[in-house]
């Protein structure tokens, strides 16, 4: 194997697609708990999910805050679509907008979860992906108010 067929068979299996949802309830956000082991285990993120083949962005996150979480949303626009390399794998995140809409979240697939305000989120670690993102959701209002 050459290694242009292994650098592209190891970027194929070290590439995801990710969905995450930004649930908002009451002014506030939902984020949640990476369990300990996992990749990036203890930071806290937006909640959601690989995506399956076939399946669109929105239909995952429904399905990831559904099976993770036990909530039901409305996924609305497009906020934020990202791809980050970290040493071991990539990511191409999609972050939507979603409101909730009925469930108490649960801790089926995370660790832990709060709701927060923006001046609540600095106190929280993100992985390195969501820093653009937290950093909108510090300073634009907008995000808390629609």
């Amino acid at each position: 194997m050459n290694d242009l067929t292994k650098n592209s068979k190891l970027k194929t299996q070290n590439y995801i697609e990710v969905s995450a949802g930004l649930v908002f309830r009451d002014g506030k956000l939902l984020i949640a708990q990476r369990f300990p082991g996992a990749h990036l285990g203890g930071l806290w993120e937006f909640p959601g999910g690989k995506r399956n083949d076939g399946e669109l962005f929105e239909e995952c996150l429904r399905r990831e805050l559904r099976e993770e979480l036990a909530i039901e949303v409305e996924v609305r626009e497009l906020v934020e679509d990202i791809t980050h390399h970290y040493p071991d794998r990539s990511c191409h995140l999609k972050f939507f907008r979603c409101n909730w809409k009925s469930g108490e979240p649960q801790t089926f697939g995370c660790s832990a979860f709060a709701w927060v305000t923006a001046e609540q989120l600095c106190e929280y670690n993100f992985p390195d992906a969501d820093s653009k993102l937290l950093k909108q959701l510090r300073e634009d209002e907008k995000f808390w108010t629609r």
